[in-house]
């Protein structure tokens, strides 16, 4: 049994790592500021799952004030490592307000990479983003294409932190391993995501939103994947960038169509103009996560969104009231 910081434990990677690693038998403590970047029931939906489980505590904090973080209640407990799954995501609304992304994404990362060395953790695990790979990265992305060129501050947000890893990797000797995500949906998802957003709206009866003409392409993963791939990333490997995604891109169009067969229903679709920081397509190369990590995707987009639907229809007298985006 090891003991574990988890950041972020109220998001949609954070609660589904922290479920794993309790259900494995080890203690979590989960640290979260529950802002309202997006609607706040559904983070208390997630926190309240976990509160029912042995072993875990709950702390909230902003990661982003180092005096919180250094005053907090868990910085002189001992921890086997650090799960660092805080962020602020979202690639348009970082274009809105980019500070809050360097506040959170690049203070709150320092924060958390200053506490292990002071207190002697081990080991560090981000969560970065395919984001962080500009439109010159050839398909399937590779951990080692140039990513100095982000088109959206979420993203360069994200390269600030990565960079922030490997220095400390590099000065400090800390075990840091960096997991860049693909597109994460599932149950209990983001509503400013897309398959939240798409299956309420389509279940309800109202529009869907598309930006551009629904050609865009994303590499869908299925959050449980994600959370196994997050686990298997506290071994010991030194400093390393690894790739999760789902290895099978899926245009928009496609994905509105498997979400109209799961529920039945057809959507009614509003197109508007593409966002300039939207990328056109995103596909990871999972070469390396296989190698170091035994790592694959093991949900399918088409059983992904079945188990997404079943969801929303077994907690629908709440979900449907949700904000999304």
């Amino acid at each position: 049994m090891a003991r574990y910081l988890v950041t972020g434990v109220t998001g949609f990677i954070g609660s589904r790592t922290a479920e794993m690693l309790l259900e494995a038998g080890h203690q979590v403590v989960g640290v979260d500021s529950l802002n309202d970047a997006y609607d706040v029931r559904i983070k208390e939906y997630r926190l309240e799952r976990l509160r029912t489980r042995s072993g875990f505590r709950f702390e909230r904090l902003d990661i982003a004030d180092c005096s919180a973080v250094e005053a907090a209640a868990f910085a002189g407990e001992g921890f086997d490592g650090v799960l660092h799954l805080a962020a602020r995501a979202g690639v348009r609304a970082s274009v809105e307000n980019p500070w809050v992304y360097v506040e959170t994404n690049v203070t709150g990362t320092l924060n958390l990479l200053e506490l292990c060395r002071s207190r002697g953790i081990p080991k560090f695990v981000f969560g970065s983003t395919s984001s962080i790979y500009g439109p010159e990265s050839p398909i399937p992305f590779n951990e080692d294409h140039d990513t100095s060129r982000p088109i959206s501050p979420y993203g360069a947000s994200k390269k600030g932190a990565e960079a922030l890893c490997h220095s400390s990797h590099f000065l400090h000797g800390l075990d840091v391993t960096v997991l860049r995500y693909f597109t994460v949906y599932g149950p209990a998802g983001r509503p400013d995501m897309s398959v939240f957003r798409f299956t309420q709206r389509i279940r309800e009866g109202r529009p869907i939103r598309v930006f551009g003409d629904g050609s865009m392409s994303r590499d869908f993963t299925f959050v449980d994947d994600i959370a196994r791939g997050t686990v298997a990333a506290l071994a010991p490997l030194g400093y390393e960038i690894i790739n999760l995604g789902g290895d099978h891109p899926c245009r928009v169009t496609e994905l509105v169509q498997l979400i109209e067969k799961r529920l039945g229903r057809s959507a009614e679709i509003e197109f508007e103009v593409a966002h300039p920081a939207d990328a056109q397509a995103t596909w990871a190369d999972i070469r390396k996560a296989e190698k170091l990590l035994g790592w694959r995707p093991e949900i399918s987009l088409d059983e992904g969104i079945a188990r997404t639907v079943e969801w929303y229809e077994a907690e629908r007298h709440w979900a449907r009231k949700i904000r999304v985006y």
